[in-house]
Protein backbone atom coordinates (compact mmCIF):
# COMPACT_ATOMS: atom_id res chain seq x y z
CA UNK A 1 0.00 0.00 0.00
CA UNK A 2 3.01 2.81 0.82
CA UNK A 3 4.58 1.59 -2.39
CA UNK A 4 1.07 2.82 -4.31
CA UNK A 5 0.52 5.60 -2.57
CA UNK A 6 3.91 6.93 -3.86
CA UNK A 7 3.20 5.59 -7.25
CA UNK A 8 0.02 7.55 -7.19
CA UNK A 9 1.41 11.16 -5.96
CA UNK A 10 4.19 11.62 -9.09
CA UNK A 11 2.49 13.94 -10.71
CA UNK A 12 4.32 14.61 -14.83
CA UNK A 13 4.24 12.64 -18.34
CA UNK A 14 2.57 8.68 -18.03
CA UNK A 15 6.32 7.92 -18.75
CA UNK A 16 7.54 8.85 -15.40
CA UNK A 17 4.15 7.05 -14.02
CA UNK A 18 5.47 3.96 -15.19
CA UNK A 19 8.75 4.26 -14.41
CA UNK A 20 7.95 4.44 -10.43
CA UNK A 21 5.75 2.31 -11.03
CA UNK A 22 8.74 0.12 -12.63
CA UNK A 23 10.67 1.08 -9.58
CA UNK A 24 8.03 0.03 -7.30
CA UNK A 25 7.78 -3.44 -8.38
CA UNK A 26 11.41 -4.24 -8.60
CA UNK A 27 11.23 -3.04 -4.59
CA UNK A 28 9.17 -5.57 -4.37
CA UNK A 29 11.01 -8.22 -5.87
CA UNK A 30 13.57 -9.93 -2.99
CA UNK A 31 16.49 -8.74 -3.45
CA UNK A 32 18.80 -11.46 -4.98
CA UNK A 33 16.15 -11.67 -7.96
CA UNK A 34 16.36 -8.05 -8.05
CA UNK A 35 20.17 -7.53 -8.24
CA UNK A 36 20.57 -10.22 -11.09
CA UNK A 37 18.06 -8.67 -13.14
CA UNK A 38 19.40 -5.24 -12.91
CA UNK A 39 22.81 -5.93 -12.79
CA UNK A 40 25.46 -7.77 -14.78
CA UNK A 41 28.50 -10.42 -13.91
CA UNK A 42 29.88 -10.19 -10.29
CA UNK A 43 28.21 -7.11 -10.03
CA UNK A 44 25.46 -9.08 -8.66
CA UNK A 45 27.96 -11.82 -7.82
CA UNK A 46 26.27 -13.42 -10.63
CA UNK A 47 28.38 -14.55 -13.84
CA UNK A 48 27.66 -13.19 -17.21
CA UNK A 49 27.25 -16.63 -18.70
CA UNK A 50 24.41 -17.13 -16.37
CA UNK A 51 22.82 -14.15 -17.51
CA UNK A 52 23.38 -14.89 -20.90
CA UNK A 53 22.03 -18.66 -20.83
CA UNK A 54 19.04 -17.53 -18.19
CA UNK A 55 18.04 -15.61 -21.63
CA UNK A 56 16.72 -11.62 -19.50
CA UNK A 57 18.09 -9.45 -21.93
CA UNK A 58 15.56 -10.46 -24.77
CA UNK A 59 15.63 -10.39 -28.55
CA UNK A 60 16.95 -6.84 -28.30
CA UNK A 61 20.74 -8.49 -27.50
CA UNK A 62 21.45 -9.69 -30.79
CA UNK A 63 24.44 -8.35 -32.17
CA UNK A 64 26.63 -9.10 -35.45
CA UNK A 65 28.63 -12.07 -34.86
CA UNK A 66 32.33 -11.20 -35.46
CA UNK A 67 35.12 -13.56 -35.76
CA UNK A 68 35.16 -15.40 -31.80
CA UNK A 69 36.99 -13.67 -29.02
CA UNK A 70 38.34 -16.95 -27.91
CA UNK A 71 41.58 -18.12 -26.79
CA UNK A 72 42.66 -22.36 -27.48
CA UNK A 73 40.02 -24.27 -28.31
CA UNK A 74 39.35 -26.21 -25.23
CA UNK A 75 41.19 -24.06 -22.45
CA UNK A 76 38.27 -22.65 -20.80
CA UNK A 77 37.10 -26.52 -19.90
CA UNK A 78 40.82 -26.51 -17.47
CA UNK A 79 39.68 -24.70 -14.90
CA UNK A 80 42.69 -25.00 -12.55
CA UNK A 81 42.34 -27.57 -9.60
CA UNK A 82 43.06 -25.41 -6.98
CA UNK A 83 40.16 -22.39 -8.18
CA UNK A 84 37.52 -25.10 -9.03
CA UNK A 85 35.25 -24.27 -6.36
CA UNK A 86 35.87 -20.53 -6.68
CA UNK A 87 33.12 -18.07 -8.25
CA UNK A 88 35.69 -16.44 -9.22
CA UNK A 89 37.70 -18.42 -11.53
CA UNK A 90 34.71 -20.74 -13.09
CA UNK A 91 33.81 -20.13 -17.31
CA UNK A 92 31.00 -18.33 -16.58
CA UNK A 93 33.14 -15.82 -14.89
CA UNK A 94 34.79 -14.98 -17.84
CA UNK A 95 31.97 -14.48 -19.52
CA UNK A 96 31.00 -14.92 -23.30
CA UNK A 97 33.70 -15.85 -25.96
CA UNK A 98 32.65 -12.86 -28.66
CA UNK A 99 33.59 -9.41 -27.72
CA UNK A 100 30.21 -7.92 -29.05
CA UNK A 101 28.22 -10.17 -27.08
CA UNK A 102 30.34 -9.09 -23.91
CA UNK A 103 29.50 -5.24 -25.14
CA UNK A 104 26.06 -6.07 -25.33
CA UNK A 105 25.64 -6.98 -21.97
CA UNK A 106 27.36 -4.34 -20.63
CA UNK A 107 25.57 -1.55 -22.17
CA UNK A 108 22.39 -3.68 -21.39
CA UNK A 109 23.28 -3.11 -17.72
CA UNK A 110 24.18 0.49 -18.21
CA UNK A 111 20.92 0.92 -19.64
CA UNK A 112 19.02 -0.78 -17.11
CA UNK A 113 20.57 0.93 -14.40
CA UNK A 114 19.85 4.53 -15.62
CA UNK A 115 16.03 3.83 -16.17
CA UNK A 116 16.32 2.70 -12.56
CA UNK A 117 18.36 5.41 -11.42
CA UNK A 118 15.42 7.91 -13.57
CA UNK A 119 12.68 6.04 -11.81
CA UNK A 120 14.12 6.51 -8.48
CA UNK A 121 14.85 10.20 -9.29
CA UNK A 122 11.06 10.37 -10.50
CA UNK A 123 9.67 9.00 -6.91
CA UNK A 124 11.81 11.15 -4.56
CA UNK A 125 11.70 14.58 -6.77
CA UNK A 126 8.24 14.51 -9.03
CA UNK A 127 8.53 17.53 -10.33
CA UNK A 128 11.91 16.97 -11.99
CA UNK A 129 12.57 16.11 -15.53
CA UNK A 130 14.60 13.19 -15.58
CA UNK A 131 16.21 11.23 -18.52
CA UNK A 132 17.59 7.42 -18.76
CA UNK A 133 19.80 8.62 -20.92
CA UNK A 134 21.68 10.68 -18.59
CA UNK A 135 23.53 7.82 -16.73
CA UNK A 136 24.44 5.76 -19.89
CA UNK A 137 28.19 5.97 -20.24
CA UNK A 138 29.02 8.68 -23.47
CA UNK A 139 31.28 6.76 -26.28
CA UNK A 140 33.49 8.02 -28.67
CA UNK A 141 37.88 8.27 -28.27
CA UNK A 142 39.02 8.80 -25.00
CA UNK A 143 35.69 8.43 -23.69
CA UNK A 144 36.56 6.08 -20.58
CA UNK A 145 39.46 6.25 -18.19
CA UNK A 146 42.04 2.68 -17.84
CA UNK A 147 43.48 1.87 -14.41
CA UNK A 148 46.01 -0.86 -14.19
CA UNK A 149 46.12 -2.16 -10.27
CA UNK A 150 48.70 -3.68 -8.89
CA UNK A 151 46.62 -5.72 -5.52
CA UNK A 152 49.89 -7.15 -4.15
CA UNK A 153 50.91 -11.05 -3.61
CA UNK A 154 47.26 -11.79 -2.32
CA UNK A 155 47.16 -10.57 1.42
CA UNK A 156 43.92 -7.95 1.36
CA UNK A 157 45.41 -5.90 4.16
CA UNK A 158 48.88 -5.14 1.40
CA UNK A 159 46.29 -3.81 -0.87
CA UNK A 160 46.94 0.29 -1.14
CA UNK A 161 43.91 2.95 -0.50
CA UNK A 162 44.13 4.13 -3.76
CA UNK A 163 43.81 0.82 -5.30
CA UNK A 164 40.97 0.10 -2.76
CA UNK A 165 39.08 3.33 -3.85
CA UNK A 166 39.31 2.54 -7.84
CA UNK A 167 37.65 -1.23 -7.12
CA UNK A 168 34.83 0.95 -5.47
CA UNK A 169 34.06 3.09 -8.55
CA UNK A 170 35.25 1.24 -11.53
CA UNK A 171 32.49 0.57 -14.32
CA UNK A 172 34.47 -2.78 -15.80
CA UNK A 173 37.14 -5.05 -13.56
CA UNK A 174 39.28 -7.48 -15.42
CA UNK A 175 41.10 -9.73 -12.94
CA UNK A 176 44.02 -12.37 -13.12
CA UNK A 177 44.04 -15.68 -11.59
CA UNK A 178 46.70 -14.64 -8.88
CA UNK A 179 44.11 -11.65 -7.66
CA UNK A 180 43.41 -13.38 -4.84
CA UNK A 181 39.41 -13.96 -4.03
CA UNK A 182 39.77 -12.21 -0.25
CA UNK A 183 40.63 -8.93 -2.64
CA UNK A 184 38.12 -9.54 -4.97
CA UNK A 185 35.48 -9.49 -2.27
CA UNK A 186 35.95 -6.02 -2.02
CA UNK A 187 35.47 -4.56 -5.12
CA UNK A 188 32.24 -2.84 -5.74
CA UNK A 189 28.97 -4.80 -6.25
CA UNK A 190 27.89 -2.27 -8.77
CA UNK A 191 30.81 -3.20 -10.99
CA UNK A 192 30.85 -5.85 -13.91
CA UNK A 193 33.25 -8.15 -13.15
CA UNK A 194 35.23 -10.42 -15.55
CA UNK A 195 37.41 -13.04 -15.44
CA UNK A 196 40.64 -13.05 -17.71
CA UNK A 197 43.24 -14.54 -16.16
CA UNK A 198 46.29 -16.59 -17.90
CA UNK A 199 48.69 -19.59 -16.55
CA UNK A 200 50.59 -21.73 -18.04
CA UNK A 201 48.30 -24.26 -20.70
CA UNK A 202 45.32 -22.59 -19.13
CA UNK A 203 44.26 -18.85 -21.03
CA UNK A 204 41.06 -17.81 -20.64
CA UNK A 205 41.78 -14.83 -23.20
CA UNK A 206 44.93 -14.50 -25.03
CA UNK A 207 46.87 -10.80 -24.62
CA UNK A 208 46.04 -9.26 -27.43
CA UNK A 209 41.69 -10.18 -26.26
CA UNK A 210 42.38 -8.74 -23.28
CA UNK A 211 43.80 -5.35 -24.65
CA UNK A 212 40.91 -5.43 -27.37
CA UNK A 213 38.38 -6.18 -24.69
CA UNK A 214 40.06 -2.76 -22.57
CA UNK A 215 40.05 -0.57 -25.70
CA UNK A 216 36.02 -1.66 -26.59
CA UNK A 217 35.50 -0.98 -23.13
CA UNK A 218 36.97 1.85 -23.01
CA UNK A 219 35.19 3.49 -26.29
CA UNK A 220 32.07 2.96 -24.94
CA UNK A 221 33.05 5.48 -21.83
CA UNK A 222 33.58 2.73 -19.17
CA UNK A 223 35.92 3.43 -16.31
CA UNK A 224 38.12 0.03 -16.46
CA UNK A 225 40.20 -1.03 -13.43
CA UNK A 226 42.72 -4.10 -14.92
CA UNK A 227 44.01 -5.87 -11.37
CA UNK A 228 46.90 -8.04 -11.53
CA UNK A 229 49.03 -9.45 -8.77
CA UNK A 230 52.06 -7.73 -7.48
CA UNK A 231 52.75 -4.58 -9.37
CA UNK A 232 51.74 -4.25 -12.75
CA UNK A 233 54.81 -3.34 -14.39
CA UNK A 234 56.96 -5.97 -12.61
CA UNK A 235 56.31 -9.32 -14.75
CA UNK A 236 52.84 -8.41 -15.11
CA UNK A 237 52.76 -6.79 -18.46
CA UNK A 238 51.35 -4.33 -17.68
CA UNK A 239 53.92 -2.10 -19.69
CA UNK A 240 52.44 -4.34 -23.22
CA UNK A 241 48.90 -3.16 -22.10
CA UNK A 242 49.36 0.51 -21.36
CA UNK A 243 51.33 0.74 -24.54
CA UNK A 244 48.79 -0.70 -26.60
CA UNK A 245 45.69 1.19 -24.62
CA UNK A 246 48.13 4.40 -25.71
CA UNK A 247 48.46 4.13 -29.41
CA UNK A 248 44.85 4.47 -29.61
CA UNK A 249 44.60 7.44 -27.77
CA UNK A 250 43.80 6.46 -24.46
CA UNK A 251 45.45 7.57 -21.36
CA UNK A 252 46.33 4.72 -19.11
CA UNK A 253 46.83 5.04 -14.93
CA UNK A 254 49.18 2.88 -13.10
CA UNK A 255 48.39 1.99 -9.70
CA UNK A 256 51.58 0.39 -7.83
CA UNK A 257 50.87 -2.46 -5.99
CA UNK A 258 53.02 -4.32 -3.66
CA UNK A 259 55.30 -6.71 -5.49
CA UNK A 260 55.89 -10.63 -4.58
CA UNK A 261 59.52 -10.24 -4.31
CA UNK A 262 58.83 -7.58 -1.67
CA UNK A 263 55.76 -8.47 0.39
CA UNK A 264 57.04 -12.39 0.57
CA UNK A 265 60.42 -11.51 1.72
CA UNK A 266 58.70 -9.00 4.05
CA UNK A 267 56.12 -11.65 5.80
CA UNK A 268 58.92 -14.20 6.26
CA UNK A 269 61.59 -11.86 7.66
CA UNK A 270 64.53 -12.11 4.59
CA UNK A 271 65.82 -8.72 4.09
CA UNK A 272 66.41 -8.37 0.50
CA UNK A 273 69.40 -6.23 1.13
CA UNK A 274 71.51 -6.57 4.07
CA UNK A 275 75.34 -4.73 5.04
CA UNK A 276 77.66 -7.19 4.40
CA UNK A 277 75.56 -10.41 3.29
CA UNK A 278 73.52 -8.89 -0.02
CA UNK A 279 74.54 -5.86 -1.59
CA UNK A 280 71.69 -5.71 -4.50
CA UNK A 281 69.05 -7.61 -5.43
CA UNK A 282 67.75 -9.28 -8.67
CA UNK A 283 64.47 -9.60 -9.77
CA UNK A 284 64.02 -12.58 -12.57
CA UNK A 285 61.81 -14.76 -14.31
CA UNK A 286 62.11 -17.95 -14.97
CA UNK A 287 59.79 -18.10 -17.98
CA UNK A 288 59.90 -16.15 -21.14
CA UNK A 289 57.20 -15.40 -23.12
CA UNK A 290 56.83 -17.84 -26.50
CA UNK A 291 59.15 -16.59 -29.37
CA UNK A 292 61.29 -14.90 -27.09
CA UNK A 293 64.77 -17.09 -28.19
CA UNK A 294 63.83 -16.60 -32.27
CA UNK A 295 63.30 -12.59 -31.27
CA UNK A 296 66.89 -12.92 -29.72
CA UNK A 297 68.26 -14.79 -32.62
CA UNK A 298 67.17 -12.26 -35.22
CA UNK A 299 67.81 -9.36 -33.05
CA UNK A 300 64.09 -8.53 -33.19
CA UNK A 301 63.73 -8.59 -29.29
CA UNK A 302 65.93 -8.33 -26.16
CA UNK A 303 69.08 -10.64 -25.97
CA UNK A 304 67.63 -13.16 -23.53
CA UNK A 305 67.05 -16.19 -25.28
CA UNK A 306 67.13 -18.40 -22.24
CA UNK A 307 65.20 -17.40 -18.84
CA UNK A 308 68.09 -19.78 -16.78
CA UNK A 309 71.34 -18.66 -18.50
CA UNK A 310 69.97 -15.34 -18.17
CA UNK A 311 69.52 -15.83 -14.42
CA UNK A 312 72.67 -17.14 -13.74
CA UNK A 313 74.88 -15.15 -15.34
CA UNK A 314 72.85 -12.02 -13.37
CA UNK A 315 73.63 -14.24 -9.66
CA UNK A 316 76.68 -13.92 -7.39
CA UNK A 317 76.81 -14.54 -3.54
CA UNK A 318 76.93 -10.95 -3.25
CA UNK A 319 73.33 -11.06 -4.42
CA UNK A 320 69.56 -11.98 -3.16
CA UNK A 321 68.23 -13.71 -6.21
CA UNK A 322 64.46 -13.61 -6.39
CA UNK A 323 62.93 -15.39 -9.60
CA UNK A 324 59.17 -15.19 -10.31
CA UNK A 325 57.33 -17.85 -12.41
CA UNK A 326 59.94 -20.71 -11.84
CA UNK A 327 59.02 -23.51 -10.58
CA UNK A 328 59.30 -25.41 -13.82
CA UNK A 329 62.81 -24.31 -14.44
CA UNK A 330 63.67 -25.06 -11.29
CA UNK A 331 66.28 -27.87 -11.76
CA UNK A 332 68.34 -26.39 -14.30
CA UNK A 333 68.26 -23.21 -12.36
CA UNK A 334 69.79 -25.33 -9.13
CA UNK A 335 72.29 -27.13 -11.70
CA UNK A 336 73.77 -24.38 -13.49
CA UNK A 337 74.28 -22.18 -10.45
CA UNK A 338 75.85 -25.06 -9.04
CA UNK A 339 77.95 -25.30 -12.01
CA UNK A 340 78.82 -21.27 -12.00
CA UNK A 341 80.47 -21.99 -8.21
CA UNK A 342 77.47 -21.57 -6.08
CA UNK A 343 78.24 -23.36 -2.80
CA UNK A 344 75.94 -26.36 -2.37
CA UNK A 345 74.86 -25.37 0.78
CA UNK A 346 73.48 -21.82 -0.71
CA UNK A 347 70.36 -21.31 1.49
CA UNK A 348 66.79 -21.07 -0.72
CA UNK A 349 63.03 -21.03 -0.04
CA UNK A 350 60.34 -21.45 -2.46
CA UNK A 351 57.35 -20.03 -1.37
CA UNK A 352 53.58 -20.98 -2.96
CA UNK A 353 50.78 -18.43 -2.69
CA UNK A 354 52.56 -16.52 -0.57
CA UNK A 355 50.98 -14.16 2.06
CA UNK A 356 47.56 -15.77 1.83
CA UNK A 357 46.16 -18.54 4.19
CA UNK A 358 47.19 -21.18 1.58
CA UNK A 359 50.61 -20.53 1.92
CA UNK A 360 52.95 -22.92 1.71
CA UNK A 361 56.42 -22.53 1.99
CA UNK A 362 60.09 -25.26 1.80
CA UNK A 363 63.55 -24.37 3.09
CA UNK A 364 65.82 -25.63 1.56
CA UNK A 365 69.47 -25.30 -0.08
CA UNK A 366 70.02 -24.19 -3.41
CA UNK A 367 71.10 -28.36 -4.23
CA UNK A 368 68.05 -29.76 -2.45
CA UNK A 369 65.35 -27.00 -3.10
CA UNK A 370 64.37 -28.94 -6.67
CA UNK A 371 63.75 -32.48 -5.19
CA UNK A 372 62.20 -30.96 -1.95
CA UNK A 373 60.03 -29.06 -3.87
CA UNK A 374 58.64 -32.29 -6.20
CA UNK A 375 58.55 -34.13 -3.10
CA UNK A 376 56.16 -31.62 -1.24
CA UNK A 377 54.25 -31.19 -4.78
CA UNK A 378 54.42 -27.55 -4.51
CA UNK A 379 52.33 -25.71 -7.48
CA UNK A 380 52.07 -22.53 -9.29
CA UNK A 381 52.21 -19.74 -8.38
CA UNK A 382 55.18 -19.90 -6.21
CA UNK A 383 58.44 -17.91 -5.75
CA UNK A 384 62.06 -18.68 -5.50
CA UNK A 385 64.46 -16.77 -3.20
CA UNK A 386 68.02 -17.73 -3.84
CA UNK A 387 70.87 -16.21 -0.97
CA UNK A 388 72.53 -15.92 1.94
CA UNK A 389 69.88 -13.50 3.38
CA UNK A 390 67.68 -16.55 3.52
CA UNK A 391 69.27 -17.83 6.40
CA UNK A 392 68.52 -14.60 8.28
CA UNK A 393 64.48 -15.43 8.29
CA UNK A 394 63.47 -15.95 11.63
CA UNK A 395 61.92 -19.33 10.10
CA UNK A 396 65.30 -20.55 9.50
CA UNK A 397 64.23 -23.69 10.90
CA UNK A 398 67.84 -25.10 11.58
CA UNK A 399 70.11 -23.74 14.57
CA UNK A 400 72.96 -24.37 16.62
CA UNK A 401 72.24 -24.09 20.76
CA UNK A 402 72.83 -20.37 20.86
CA UNK A 403 69.70 -20.40 18.50
CA UNK A 404 72.16 -19.07 15.78
CA UNK A 405 71.04 -20.23 11.77
CA UNK A 406 73.16 -22.83 10.71
CA UNK A 407 73.51 -24.73 7.31
CA UNK A 408 71.65 -27.97 7.25
CA UNK A 409 73.17 -31.03 8.85
CA UNK A 410 74.34 -33.40 6.28
CA UNK A 411 73.29 -37.17 5.98
CA UNK A 412 74.96 -40.48 4.87
CA UNK A 413 71.33 -40.80 2.75
CA UNK A 414 70.42 -39.35 -0.52
CA UNK A 415 67.07 -37.49 1.70
CA UNK A 416 67.36 -33.86 0.64
CA UNK A 417 67.37 -31.52 3.22
CA UNK A 418 64.26 -29.63 3.63
CA UNK A 419 61.75 -27.93 5.91
CA UNK A 420 57.81 -27.72 5.04
CA UNK A 421 55.83 -25.19 6.85
CA UNK A 422 52.62 -24.13 6.05
CA UNK A 423 50.39 -21.70 6.75
CA UNK A 424 50.78 -17.71 7.11
CA UNK A 425 53.52 -17.16 10.12
CA UNK A 426 51.79 -13.73 10.74
CA UNK A 427 48.12 -12.64 11.64
CA UNK A 428 45.53 -12.99 9.30
CA UNK A 429 44.33 -9.83 7.94
CA UNK A 430 40.78 -11.16 6.20
CA UNK A 431 38.66 -10.81 9.24
CA UNK A 432 39.99 -7.13 8.81
CA UNK A 433 37.69 -6.85 5.53
CA UNK A 434 34.88 -8.57 6.12
CA UNK A 435 31.64 -6.89 5.32
CA UNK A 436 30.81 -6.27 9.02
CA UNK A 437 34.34 -5.21 9.93
CA UNK A 438 35.25 -2.17 11.47
CA UNK A 439 37.69 -1.22 9.12
CA UNK A 440 35.55 -1.56 6.11
CA UNK A 441 33.01 0.49 7.77
CA UNK A 442 35.94 3.61 8.44
CA UNK A 443 37.28 3.58 4.50
CA UNK A 444 33.16 3.88 3.53
CA UNK A 445 32.63 6.65 6.13
CA UNK A 446 35.55 8.16 4.57
CA UNK A 447 34.74 7.78 1.25
CA UNK A 448 30.84 9.75 1.84
CA UNK A 449 32.60 12.41 4.13
CA UNK A 450 35.06 13.09 1.27
CA UNK A 451 31.49 12.75 -1.10
CA UNK A 452 30.16 14.96 0.54
CA UNK A 453 32.56 17.65 0.93
CA UNK A 454 33.50 17.33 -2.76
CA UNK A 455 36.90 17.53 -1.59
CA UNK A 456 39.72 16.44 -3.50
CA UNK A 457 42.77 14.26 -1.98
CA UNK A 458 45.51 17.20 -0.82
CA UNK A 459 48.60 17.38 -2.50
CA UNK A 460 51.60 17.15 -1.30
CA UNK A 461 52.45 19.90 0.69
CA UNK A 462 49.13 21.53 1.18
CA UNK A 463 47.87 22.78 4.29
CA UNK A 464 46.32 19.67 5.93
CA UNK A 465 42.37 20.14 6.55
CA UNK A 466 41.48 21.16 10.39
CA UNK A 467 39.87 18.27 11.86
Amino acid sequence: PHRETRARRCRGPTSRIAMAHSLATMRATPAPERRALSSLGASSRTSIGAVTRAGRLGPSSRVHRRAPLRARAGDRDRVPDGDKNSRYYSESAAGPAELDSLLELYLSKCRSNAAADAARAALERPSAETSPSSSIPRRGPNAGKVYLIGTGPGDPGLLTLKAYHLMQTADVVLYDRLVSPQILDLVSPDSTMLYVGKQSGYHTRTQDEIEAMMLAFAANGATIVRLKGGDPLVFGRGGEEMEALAQRGHEVRIVPGITAAAGVGSELGIPLTHRGVATSVRLLTGHLREGAAKEAATGDGNAVADAVDFAVTSADLDTTLVVYMGLATLPALAAKLLASGFPADTPAVAVERGTTRRERRVFSTIEDLPVAVATCGLKSPTLLIVGATVKLSPLWPWRDESGDAIAPPTTSSDAPAYDLQTGLPSEDTREWFTERSGTLGKLREMGKEVGTRGEEPAEEGDRAPAR
